[in-house]
């Protein structure tokens, strides 16, 4: 069983942002209170985390998640890489090995970077990921997992299928157009967990009308929201979208 849980549908500032601001969204509804993006996907075997958010440690805590066999970045953007110090903890409960880390090319070498700490220990300290590049296809446990380049403003970002016993989900969040390799990639979905940042057009993100229609084009059989802003209510949103579509929200649960 191919089973994907949203940990964040918000965007980089989150719903609320800082200040108290909801925008559009009734802060009486719990689906509208969104940490950064990031999702976790996984059998009864295996567990792969996509992205270190900033709220990674509240996220895990509130999945019961102790153990990972594999950690994904889609990019480096500081919305999707700046918790990844709370996977010390993880490395402890992973009797003191490093937990494995991949992504693409450009972004590793930026994480690198900024995180030596993480990938190379310092001052007595282990370090608390093996870094390696994200191939085109890789297998981690028992979820066979493909990869292709997004445009994402002046920057590429990863977007990932993942596949076990014929099923398949695919996630493709920070991208700004439609390629024909994502094309491919995401095409015959039996669930797509994608990008729609708010209605208005956006120059390095999707806007609303924009994913619709490539959810149209692509037709998986389901399709779940996310990195969404303050100004897409749930309620409203889930109102208006076509058969098949749903807004995400933090802690959603889908089985593919």
């Amino acid at each position: 069983m191919l089973k994907v849980r949203i940990l964040g549908s918000g965007t980089s500032s989150g719903v609320p942002r800082i200040g108290g601001d909801w925008g559009d969204c009734d802060p009486a509804d719990p689906r509208n209170r969104r940490t950064r993006a990031s999702i976790l996907v996984s059998t009864e075997s295996t567990r792969i985390l996509v992205d270190t958010s900033p709220d990674m440690r509240e996220q895990l805590l509130a999945a019961g998640v102790d153990r990972l066999d594999a950690v994904i970045w889609t990019h480096d953007h500081a919305d999707h890489c700046h918790g990844i110090d709370d996977l010390r903890q993880l490395m402890h409960l992973n009797d003191g090995v490093p937990l494995r880390g991949l992504a693409r090319g450009f972004a590793l070498e930026q994480l690198q970077q900024r995180f030596a700490y993480a990938f190379y220990g310092r001052a007595g300290y282990r370090p608390t990921v093996a870094g390696e590049l994200l191939p085109d296809a890789v297998t981690i446990g028992d979820i066979t997992v493909r990869v292709t380049d997004q445009p994402h403003g002046g920057i590429t970002s990863a977007g990932i299928r993942f596949e076990n016993e014929g099923k398949s989900v695919g996630y493709s969040t920070d991208f700004h157009d439609m390629t024909n390799g994502m094309r491919d990639l995401f095409a015959g979905l039996d669930l797509w967990v994608v990008d729609a940042l708010r209605r208005a057009p956006h120059p390095t993100h999707p806007h609303l009308e924009a994913t619709l229609g490539w959810i149209a084009e692509l037709r998986p059989d389901r399709a779940l929201l996310v990195h969404m802003d303050q100004s897409m209510d749930y309620a409203t949103l889930a109102a208006a979208l076509p058969e098949g579509v749903a807004p995400g929200y933090d802690g959603l649960e889908a089985v593919a």
